[in-house]
């Protein structure tokens, strides 16, 4: 039967074959259990030198937080510290428009001329309480002559007296209503002049000839009536608002330094400062409105565009920011965070970490990590798996 067998070549080969897998199966379950077992105690896990394993672990060092909050979403808007938006305080119709656009204004610059019945009741009544005040000053003079020659009563000198009192009054209140127009009694006509009230620039203007204005259309409730004729900045310093993440408040204060950044000029960065962090807190997006001002000495940032904003981290309170890691070094059991430390070379411990916002791949880490400790970024699911092994 054995000769029958040697005889029969593709028996012969099963034979072989069968021969060569025995072998081969039995020279890798050899190896496997050649393989050094890790050393495991409590979160902390200890390969050989010679532990292959080793290989797929990837390490990577925490880095100190420089940026406390990076690419956060802001818009720029007018400095109302340096802005007035200006509306008629007269009635009347435009009959010309001397300032435009970019035009550098000094404080009391022509801005339009309005033809006002309501500035020409006031020069009117201005007028007529000068000359109601002359009357009165001379009938009360002529009083008080008469009564030193006898002829006329005491009485008649005090009604005199009364009635220059009021006239004074009336003058000194028709000329206030006159001066808070901006005229004067000394107007020819009723031609308002609406003036620029502070320097800067004309950033907007709202106002054609011909179009009738009403003082009272800015009490309305509709943007098509109460936008201001005029409004005058300094475009150079603008308001910058950003709503910031509760989470990142513990690492904002007043006087940061800030790097603005717009589509329309990529790879320039603008300077900036926040100036005041909010008191109230949205609650549907759960963020704090932040102000900042920023410096715009060209003129290139607008109003009402939508930027990128860095927060830089003050460097004296660096070390209370935490570190950045890769956000893969991160998982998750239940609903706490953790990721493996690099004790030494092999030695690798498990740590339950409190994080901060994702942002372009980086997670701040505010506690179980310190600056230039190594965090596993690759194989840390198989240290996972070696700590607590499936049941």
């Amino acid at each position: 039967m054995k000769a029958c067998l040697f005889k029969n070549p593709t028996a012969l080969k099963a034979a072989g074959l069968l021969a060569l897998t025995g072998l081969v199966g039995c020279k890798k379950e050899q190896r496997l259990a050649d393989l050094p077992e890790p050393k495991i105690e409590g979160e902390r896990i200890t390969f050989a030198d010679s532990a292959p394993q080793k290989s797929s672990i990837g390490v990577q060092a925490a880095e100190l937080r420089k940026l406390s909050m990076t690419h956060l979403t802001g818009r720029l808007y007018w400095n109302d510290d340096v802005t007035v938006r200006v509306f008629t305080p007269v009635a009347g119709r435009v009959t010309a428009v001397l300032a435009d656009l970019g035009a550098p204004l000094s404080r009391g610059t022509p801005l339009a001329e309005i033809d006002s019945p309501d500035f020409g009741q006031a020069l009117s009544n201005a007028r007529t309480a000068v000359g109601n005040l002359a009357a009165a000053d001379k009938g009360y003079s002529r009083a008080k002559v008469l009564l030193e020659h006898g002829a006329a009563a005491q009485k008649d000198v005090e009604a005199a007296e009364a009635a220059y009192v009021a006239a004074l009054a009336e003058r000194d209140r028709a000329e206030a209503v006159l001066a808070n127009y901006g005229g004067n009694d000394k107007a020819t006509n009723s031609i308002y002049v609406l003036r620029a009230p502070l320097a800067g620039e004309l950033v907007d203007k709202n106002i054609n000839p011909g179009q009738e204005l009403r003082a009272d259309l800015m009490l309305a409730n509709s943007p098509s009536l109460f936008a201001p004729h005029f409004v005058i900045s300094d475009p150079t310093k603008l308001w910058l608002q950003i709503d910031v993440p509760e989470t990142e408040l513990p690492n904002l204060q007043t006087g940061q330094e800030l790097r603005i950044h717009s589509l329309a000029f990529p790879g320039q960065a603008f300077e900036g400062t926040v100036q005041k962090i909010g008191a109230t807190m949205d609650p549907n997006t759960r963020t704090v409105q932040v102000r900042g001002v920023v410096r715009n000495p060209d003129k290139l940032l607008r109003a009402e565009m939508y930027v990128v904003v860095d927060v830089v981290k003050d460097g004296a309170s660096l070390a209370q920011g935490g570190v950045e890691v890769p956000a893969k070094a991160i998982f998750m059991k239940g609903d706490e965070s953790y990721l493996f430390v690099e004790e030494a070379p092999g030695q690798y411990q498990r740590r339950r970490v409190k994080l901060g916002i994702e942002m372009d791949g980086k997670v701040p880490v505010f506690e179980g990590v310190q600056p230039g400790q190594k965090v596993v970024t690759e194989g840390a699911l198989l240290l996972q798996a070696l700590v607590e092994p499936a049941g």
